[in-house]
């Protein structure tokens, strides 16, 4: 059993799928328009910024035609929290283990923190691809045949403008 293809993880996949295709959409077509993130959960995805509803919904369902017509590489974003926190643990790790191998030497603060910065860097470069990787086999899944818009609704708190698209399945 795959873990991954379990109802709610797959929903929750294909769901990351089409906000990411959705929020490309959206930045191609309204530059200068200032979203602050997304994101998806078993039900559908949240959008987080100032977007006007009627633009969101022409996003959403263009995004999901494209992804059914195959166009799967809108499913991978490369803002997406799969990667920074890919990013993240990469990095992190790395300067530990540089810090740790070099105390370990008896290398001097310096000569740590050199060896640190040093693996972090080359972490931080090697960590894009493999982001966008997890993101294509883990994060998302751009296999969303079936699926419709259900309904979006609109809440703003102060100046925060909060989208949820529900997203149903074909019975």
């Amino acid at each position: 059993m795959n873990l991954l293809t379990l109802g709610p993880i797959r929903r929750m996949r294909q769901h990351h799928a089409v906000e990411h295709a959705t929020i490309t959409l959206l930045m191609a077509r309204h530059r200068g328009l200032s979203l602050v993130g997304g994101r998806s959960d078993h039900r559908g995805f949240y959008i987080v910024g100032a977007v006007d509803t009627d633009r969101l919904a022409e996003a959403a369902d263009e995004a999901l035609r494209r992804l059914q017509r195959g166009e799967a590489e809108l499913a991978i974003h490369p803002n997406c929290g799969t990667n920074l926190i890919t990013t993240g643990a990469m990095t992190g790790l790395a300067a530990l283990g540089a810090s740790a191998a070099s105390r370990w030497r008896q290398a001097g603060l310096v000569d740590r923190a050199a060896a640190a910065v040093l693996a972090a860097t080359a972490a931080a470069l090697a960590s894009k691809p493999v982001g966008l990787r997890l993101q294509r086999h883990v994060t998302t899944l751009a296999d969303v045949a079936g699926l419709t818009v259900e309904s979006i609704t609109r809440r703003q708190l102060g100046r925060v403008v909060i989208h949820f698209v529900a997203i149903a399945s074909a019975p």
